[in-house]
């Protein structure tokens, strides 16, 4: 993606669908932190809400820029990054196609916790060209505030 921007990238994202995971499981009302630190590392606050257990989830990352200027280095665990793609973004960073560096892994991010059908479609066409089964998307419920 060339012209990528980490600084206006920051800030907060919504997640609107993702493939199964482990460490998201059950989870709704999912939204993610990005903070610029200054020392040029990034401050990432992933938080979601577990009905099952009527208590809000978080977990803290840094991450760093990768090889590329649209990837991401995240460190979840010290010595352990995940990679981080960010293989679409519409111009005004509103909406995000995020791959996790495996076939497991993708997110579909906005600015917003709900986003219209056509822009929808436009992530749909993003993810498949990437090769991944959308049909396996997981949508994510917002019905609380955010923390």
């Amino acid at each position: 993606m060339p012209g990528f921007d980490v600084k206006k990238y920051m800030g907060r994202w919504y997640e609107i669908a993702r493939l199964r995971h482990p460490f998201e499981r059950g989870l709704t009302n999912v939204t993610a932190d990005y903070t610029l630190q200054k020392n040029g590392k990034i401050r990432v606050v992933n938080r979601g809400f577990h009905p099952g257990r009527e208590k809000w989830q978080e977990a803290r990352a840094v991450a760093v820029e990768g090889d590329a200027p649209n990837h991401l280095k995240v460190y979840f665990f010290p010595l352990i990054p995940g990679h981080y793609k960010v293989a679409y973004l519409d111009p005004e960073y509103r909406y995000a196609v995020v791959s996790g560096g495996h076939p497991e892994f993708l997110w579909f991010l906005a600015r917003t916790p709900q986003i219209s059908r056509e822009q929808l479609n436009k992530m749909l066409d993003a993810a498949r060209r990437l090769g991944y089964d959308t049909d396996k998307l997981i949508y994510v419920e917002h019905t609380r505030p955010a923390k």
